[in-house]
């Protein structure tokens, strides 16, 4: 359930506002134009709102901003406390995408560069949790990293490697990115109309409602 990452983001919770804004060259092409795709998922999102992955806060802010009512769901410690400082106002659970505990009832779950810790039959079981959980019209509105296909992906890994960029092709090779096709037959088969928009390279805008 994404927790095998867990202790790898006690490292990234001190470097991830560095390489989201741009610092690290490896990552140049995976956050492009991050604050836009965080403005993306918080312009579809319908209070109550929960966010899975909150990592340093960044997305929580974007809800928080247009005054949303939100819950960030988040397994690290190290990135639970880096985004409690940032704003301790913030309501912040322990938890994933899978096993959660909420208070209430949320019309929109969302997330930000994290969905891919899950692996594909990880992915559904979590996509048919939230389908029982959230009302007709409730949205699930996911950015992150997902490929048109298998093919596509391995061409990217191919190109990262002639970049030289060795930490990037780890990545790529390790954690669980899946593609377009894969995920529209996640959110169809427990009745969600599901829409994708790509907003840059690597990251697509999953835009699901419930039917």
């Amino acid at each position: 359930m994404g927790r095998e990452f867990v202790e790898i983001f006690d490292e990234w919770a001190h470097t991830y506002d560095e390489s989201v804004g741009g610092q690290d060259p490896q990552y140049a092409d995976v956050f492009a134009h991050y604050e836009a795709i965080l403005e993306a998922v918080a312009a579809r999102a319908v209070s109550p709102v929960v966010e899975f992955g909150t990592g340093t806060g960044n997305l929580l802010e974007k809800l928080q901003e247009r005054e949303l009512e939100a819950v960030g769901v988040e397994p690290n410690g190290a990135m639970k406390k880096a985004a409690s400082e940032k704003y301790p106002e913030a309501t912040i659970i322990d938890g994933d995408f899978i096993e959660y505990q909420l208070d209430t009832k949320p019309n929109t779950f969302v997330s930000s560069y994290a969905f891919h810790h899950l692996t594909d039959g990880e992915k559904a079981q979590a996509i048919k949790r939230y389908a029982s959980e959230l009302p007709a019209g409730g949205k699930v509105v996911f950015a992150d990293t997902v490929f048109e296909s298998e093919e596509a992906k391995q061409e990217r890994i191919r190109y990262e490697e002639s970049r030289g960029f060795k930490d990037l092709v780890e990545d790529l090779n390790r954690e669980y990115y899946t593609t377009l096709p894969v995920m529209q037959d996640i959110f169809e088969s427990v009745g969600f109309a599901v829409e994708f928009t790509q907003l840059n390279d690597y990251v697509w805008l999953m835009d699901a409602t419930k039917k």
